[in-house]
């Protein structure tokens, strides 16, 4: 069977912390977008850890990770967080690499950081890690799949440079940046080939024989629905679909064996980035209160360090978020961190030129939306540790009861702490 853990909004939503949490009664867990952009925070009984490139499921002896074909794979990324994992006392994780996933290379990042020097006040607001130049490769049929490092070297070398001859006319006339040279790209590939050759495998056979065993399978989303290139806020979005439905593209899996979605949600919003933001807190002062209380040590990047734009809850981009990730059940994180208000602002709607509207719009309309806010009692104490639904607070549940009605769909887990144990298995009332 194979469950996906996605999310519902702009990314940070905790993902990682659920997929470390399932990861105890997985066998397989396989990262299927996405680069080392974006983090995910876990906090266990190794420590606290910010994962970028690897699957949240690296703490468990007895699971298999995977990268799969969809990611966007930076190799040296990879081997230093191996390293770092086993460096800090975690048992090396078995990890395997899709032989068809495509490599991040330095130039990608070198193009991501001399575009958003090049639109200056009109940037994406990029990571710079070099992921929209990576899959512009991909797509564009230019990239190196991880199969090609291993291919006869005048071949590999041919390959090299006819990319490269296309992309030092940006360099030389467009950034006016220094040109890639054949030779330093082939050492790259050879050192690439070192450090992942002991991870290389067919992956789509070994998840074909891994299904048949009735194996468990977790697939592990990057970022949120909102951030898809497809469906999100484009263009403020990331490279690779964010949904569910791309976990059977990205992990090389039938779509109809993803029996289970799980959409993550959080209590209240962030986002790092740019991009229309409806819910968000403009008043700085009560912006940094909410920054420095949420997450886990704050809302500050897992990869940037930024700290993020943070807002209430939005309802109206959640319930879309989780139709378009096919939920089917609801895991709400972070709800620790409210306990300090007396009231809890709630988007329930967009006033878009004057038309009141639940339905989240494309980006045009978007830009135009203010939030229609309901303010919920707060419940004034400190929730951390407590472990059954029924013994958390009556304003508590009925927030979480109150955000279940308005999304739509049911919500099963609520995390009530930064650790692998703060979380309270629910039952829906939908």
């Amino acid at each position: 069977m194979i469950k996906a853990i996605v999310g519902a909004n702009w990314g940070d939503e905790g993902k990682g912390k659920i997929t470390d949490m399932l990861s105890k009664e997985a066998d397989i867990i396989i990262r299927f977008q996405g680069g080392s952009n974006a983090g995910h925070t876990i906090k266990n009984n190794y420590g606290k850890f910010a994962l970028h490139m690897l699957p949240s499921g690296v703490f468990y002896g007895h699971t298999t990770s995977i990268l799969g074909n969809g990611v966007a794979l930076n190799i040296p990324y990879m081997a230093n967080e191996i390293k770092s994992l086993v460096d800090k006392g975690v048992p090396e994780p078995k990890i395997l690499v899709s032989d068809r996933a495509q490599i991040l290379m330095p130039y990608h990042i070198l193009f991501d950081e001399y575009e958003e020097e090049r639109l200056a006040g009109k940037a994406f607001g990029s990571t710079k890690s070099g992921i929209a130049p990576f899959y512009s490769d991909k797509y564009a049929k230019v990239g190196f799949q991880v199969q090609e490092l291993f291919m006869d070297e005048s071949e590999l070398r041919g390959k090299v440079e006819r990319v490269i001859a296309q992309k030092n006319v940006l360099l030389k006339h467009l950034y006016h940046k220094p040109e890639l040279k054949a030779d330093e790209i082939m050492a790259t590939l050879a050192e690439y080939r070192e450090m992942v050759a002991p991870y290389v495998c067919d992956v789509s056979l070994f998840l074909d024989n891994a299904l048949k065993e009735g194996k468990e399978i977790l697939l592990e989303g990057q970022l949120g629905a909102l951030k898809d290139p497809d469906h999100g806020i484009y263009p403020m979005v990331t490279s690779s679909s964010t949904l569910a439905a791309y976990g059977a593209i990205g992990a090389g899996v039938p779509p109809y064996a993803i029996k289970d979605i799980i959409t993550v949600v959080k209590a209240y919003s962030s986002a790092v980035g740019g991009g229309a933001f409806v819910s968000e807190i403009l008043d700085e002062d009560e912006a940094e209160e909410l920054r420095k209380r949420g997450g886990d040590g704050g809302e500050y990047g897992a990869t940037t360090g930024r700290p993020r734009r943070v807002g209430w809850f939005d309802a109206v981009a959640t319930k879309y978020g989780c139709m378009t990730q096919g939920t089917t059940e609801v895991a709400f994180t972070v709800l620790d961190p409210l306990g300090y208000l007396d009231e809890i602002p709630v988007c329930v709607a967009y006033d878009i030129d004057g038309e009141i509207t639940d339905r989240f719009p494309c980006t045009s309309k978007l830009e135009k939306a203010k939030p229609v806010i309901k303010k919920l009692p707060g419940w004034k104490c400190d929730i951390t540790g407590i472990r059954e639904f029924d013994k958390l607070p009556a304003e508590a549940r009925n927030y979480v009861n109150e955000i279940e009605k308005l999304i739509g769909f049911p919500i099963t887990y609520v995390s009530n702490g930064p650790g692998r144990e703060d979380i309270i298995r629910r039952t829906p009332q939908l």
